[in-house]
């Protein structure tokens, strides 16, 4: 498997970007292959996941492709008042990506995952562009986010990102979810760890999926909002996503 370092052009965030990416070993695959895009959290960047977990190593004998990118503090949104990470992920990354890269270059071969801020940014994506991602994994996501706060609340930060009532409808995962109709959402999985202070988050959105009928596995675990949590259940995310490629990892 070979780990690569790239850098691109977003016109969305008209900068420079970066996002890891890790290969599979084509001599062994042909491909094309499918691609798990995996968001970090609000204090990391696109390196966190390769640092503080044994990803390469879960991953490592599949046919399948993980892209890891640089979100910044941006919640995964077109802020208010700032750059468009949203249209950075959505168009630049994933048009990139399918160029650069042997991939399935549809809505069939893409998965999406994260952990806390990226865990909400998967969510929200995932509902918000369901023909764009067959799956999503959110691990400890602040799902609830724009359901805890009120427009003066949300302070000077998030009020860049959600300050006007269309940002926060257009990326209230709860509203996306009530949008969908019928077999048009992604297969969905979220957990969290008993002692993490966005359990509640998690049981809101499971109750609310519930509600609406929305078929979605969720499970709780103990642990908190730490890596050894996420190292572990990265493991589970990706076997999620390989049962939905129809991917039988080796033995």
């Amino acid at each position: 498997m070979a780990i690569a370092d790239v850098h691109f052009f977003s016109p969305a965030l008209t900068k420079e970007v970066a996002f890891h990416a890790l290969l599979p070993d084509r001599q062994a695959q042909a491909g094309p292959y499918p691609v798990f895009y995996l968001l970090h959290g609000l204090s990391d960047d696109y390196s966190a996941w390769l640092r503080w977990t044994k990803l390469e190593l879960y991953v490592r004998e599949l046919p399948l492709i993980v892209v890891m990118p640089d979100g910044g503090r941006s919640f995964y949104c077109d802020a208010t008042e700032g750059p468009a990470y949203e249209r950075a992920i959505v168009e630049d990354l994933i048009g990139f990506v399918d160029r650069h890269f042997h991939t399935i270059p549809n809505g069939r071969g893409r998965a999406l995952g994260g952990l806390s801020m990226g865990g909400y940014g998967a969510m929200k994506l995932a509902l918000k562009f369901p023909d764009r991602f067959r799956s999503v994994v959110a691990h400890s996501g602040a799902h609830a986010l724009l359901r805890e706060t009120i427009h003066d609340d949300l302070g000077p930060e998030l009020g860049r990102i959600f300050g006007t009532e269309e940002a926060r409808r257009t990326n209230d995962p709860f509203r996306l979810a009530e949008q969908l109709g019928p077999g048009q959402a992604p297969a969905i999985r979220f957990d969290c760890g008993v002692d993490d202070f966005l359990i509640e988050h998690n049981r809101a959105l499971h109750q609310h999926l519930t509600e609406l009928g929305l078929p979605h596995e969720y499970e709780e675990f103990p642990g908190g909002h730490e890596w050894p949590y996420w190292d572990v259940h990265v493991r589970e995310a990706v076997a999620f996503h390989c049962r939905v490629f129809g991917i039988t990892p080796p033995s």
